[in-house]
């Protein structure tokens, strides 16, 4: 649900205009925020040149308003609360609400101009990321401005002079407020609105928390040692669907701002990238991948043509990044009979439970293992099938058949065609050779064991 209201007043009004000046002041925005979560219906542009917008994953875009031909948008700086997935809040800082901020779109040759209002504890700036602007607008506190102190209102003014994907963030205290969550993304598109058509343009940021289990704020020194990996600050399973009608043309952009690289996957199509930090790429220079690794700082846009209907993975590659609150000091003990240790621990510790448990799944070892509050399991989404074991940076490319052009709607789970499922083998199981030695097996319930006898005479190699 969006709102506006007016936000200058008292204080405030003063404060902001000795930054900004009492003739612009009076011609302030209003300011636009949400508190939801869902991703919201792309936002059809009502003046202005046209152009086809961009549905963002778990988020949305900024509306604005024409004064005088230029474009205006207001963002403000401001601590938020973001749910990470239902069960875990996180306290961040963000822009109108949210964190990641509102998506800014505007077609190339626009006039932009773009009031920040800094509702934070500390100074702050905005740099506008991979943009042609002038010196003055590049958004570096100290070096091409003064940092914009808590209560102010800066002006940035230019215009967009090249089509292509884009991120926004602060340039002040850095680590600190990237590292709660100090981001957003820009698109510019193209002013000739026949340009690479596509059917349907999603965009999300990557991006990583280290929140420890019962805490609600990031640690701002963590460098490498992130427990949180998410898409536009949302973990699966509470990130949304990304959704496609059969044989519709899909451009995905995402923009990592996390410290390490993400090699981000789809199943069941190949793609080609089609954009980078630099603009679009040359139709020439394009070649099939099902991966492709986005480094720190780095944006990327792919596209791909929905071929196949289902219900089709897109994650990152890293195994560790698809899994939430993870520990990097608990022990290995896969193969270690944990029983006996175990009782005699729980006897000491009765919360205690043990990792690796024999014979069950993470996510039936996690249904009896508490959690401390606000705190997120590992891998615990659920499908159609049973548990899918993953989490963090993780959503689902749903493409069906009947899904009409302009539906953003989650269609709920694939019902696969009779006889289209992998299923359980119930027959006699193979015999296996080892080395001219054939093992006898014996079928046991579903689990298939198998004996091996031991070599009667030399073996042959």
């Amino acid at each position: 649900m969006f709102t506006r209201r007016r936000f200058f007043s008292g204080a405030g009004l003063a404060v902001a205009a000795g930054a900004i000046g009492k003739g612009a002041l009076a011609a302030l925005p209003e300011i636009v925020t949400t508190h939801s979560t869902a991703t919201q219906t792309p936002l059809v542009p009502p003046n202005g040149r046209p152009y086809h917008p961009v549905a963002t994953l778990n988020g949305w875009s900024l509306p604005w308003r024409m004064h005088n031909g230029v474009k205006e948008f207001h963002l403000v700086a401001e601590p938020v609360i973001r749910e990470i997935a239902p069960g875990m809040e996180a306290h961040l800082w963000g822009y109108n609400g949210q964190s990641p901020g509102p998506t800014i779109e505007v077609v190339e040759g626009d006039r932009v101009r773009i009031f920040v209002t800094n509702r934070l504890p500390e100074s702050t700036s905005i740099h506008w990321h991979g943009q042609r602007l002038p010196n003055g607008m590049d958004g570096v506190s100290g070096l091409n401005q003064p940092a914009i102190k808590p209560g102010q209102t800066f002006v940035y003014e230019f215009a967009a002079q090249r089509a292509g994907t884009f991120m926004y963030h602060p340039h002040a205290d850095e680590t600190t407020q990237m590292a709660m969550g100090m981001m957003g993304f820009w698109v510019t598109h193209a002013k000739d609105s026949n340009f690479m058509p596509v059917d349907r343009d999603y965009v999300f940021l990557l991006n990583a928390y280290d929140i420890s289990p019962g805490s609600y704020t990031p640690k701002v020194s963590t460098m490498l040692d992130f427990n949180l990996w998410t898409f536009n600050s949302r973990a699966f399973p509470g990130t949304d669907p990304m959704v496609a009608r059969l044989g519709e043309r899909v451009r995905i952009r995402v923009g990592n701002l996390t410290m390490t690289n993400h090699p981000i996957h789809l199943h069941g199509h190949e793609f080609v990238v089609v954009g980078t930090d630099g603009g679009w790429t040359a139709p020439g220079s394009r070649w099939p991948e099902v991966t492709t690794d986005i480094a720190v700082g780095q944006m990327r846009a792919i596209e791909f043509t929905a071929a196949a209907p289902g219900d089709w993975a897109f994650h990152c590659h890293k195994s560790h990044h698809t899994m939430n609150a993870m520990s990097h000091t608990v022990p290995t003990t896969i193969g270690v009979e944990t029983a006996d240790l175990a009782r005699k621990i729980t006897s000491l510790v009765p919360d205690y439970m043990s990792m690796g448990v024999t014979g069950g799944s993470m996510t039936e070892a996690q249904m009896n293992m508490p959690l401390p509050a606000n705190t997120l399991p590992m891998m615990t989404g659920t499908g159609p099938y049973g548990g899918i074991e993953m989490g963090g940076m993780f959503t689902v490319m749903k493409i069906r058949s009947d899904l009409a052009h302009d539906d953003y709607r989650d269609p709920g789970w694939y019902k696969a065609p009779s006889g289209s499922v992998a299923y359980l083998w119930r027959g006699e199981p193979p015999p296996v050779d080892r080395g001219g030695q054939v093992a006898p097996v014996a079928d046991r319930s579903d689990d298939v064991q198998m004996r091996v006898q031991k070599p009667t005479g030399p073996m042959e190699h």
